[in-house]
């Protein structure tokens, strides 16, 4: 019997004090708040059957899949399917908007925001990921099964399964720090349709957002 839901979780607060993005970059792992907010995810989900846990190859999220691997006494697999996508703007100070305007040299890499022209294309994290997903979902024998991945990688899977355009406002995602979106598998089938649908949405370090400096995605 496979899973009987997916969570994917997002990683905590990343140490940045440079405030670059900083997208696959190495090295770049949790601060002393991430560290609780990744502890929050996992005491959140405490009372749930956790039988499985896979995470990104990136520091920041091995290291927020730490507390659901002690907790729940998993060892962590690691997934390169779910990690952050590449962008061109990794290790700089960059903010999506009207600002862009300001910065002639971003304009190139702006020139397509559907595809997008600045990174990885929407519609291919969201084969990835959704290829992972229903791997892990059929992998595990039961119980629930844990994805620690990265905001625009969950964000994608999102829109994709509720039928919006893969395109966005990056301002206007609703993926905080530590929060789990959950899914389930499409009951009944119906073909045409995503495999999954998405059943919730928690937000556990909701109280320590707003101590939060660092949010670095793209």
């Amino acid at each position: 019997m496979p899973a009987t839901l997916v969570h994917l979780v997002r990683h905590g607060e990343v140490f940045n004090p440079g405030r670059v993005l900083y997208g696959r970059i190495p090295g770049f792992g949790l601060s002393e708040l991430g560290t609780r907010m990744a502890q929050s995810a996992a005491d959140a989900f405490a009372a749930r059957p956790i039988a499985r846990l896979y995470a990104s190859p990136l520091q920041r999220a091995q290291e927020s899949a730490a507390p659901w691997s002690r907790d729940f006494d998993l060892p962590i697999h690691t997934d390169e399917r779910l990690i952050e996508p590449w962008n061109s703007f990794e290790g700089k100070q960059f903010e999506f908007g009207p600002s862009v305007l300001l910065h002639p040299s971003a304009w190139p890499l702006v020139r397509n925001p559907f595809k997008p022209s600045w990174g990885e294309p929407y519609e291919q994290i969201a084969t990835r990921m959704l290829a992972a997903i229903d791997e892990a979902f059929q992998a595990t024998d039961g119980g629930e099964v844990a994805l620690v991945s990265h905001q625009l990688p969950i964000w994608t899977v999102h829109r994709k399964l509720a039928g919006q355009t893969l395109f966005h406002d990056p301002r206007r995602r609703r993926c905080n720090l530590s929060s789990v979106t959950t899914l389930a598998l499409r009951q009944p089938a119906s073909a045409g349709l995503p495999k999954f649908v998405e059943v919730s949405y928690q937000d556990p370090a909701a109280a320590l957002q707003s101590s939060a400096i660092d949010r670095g995605a793209v």
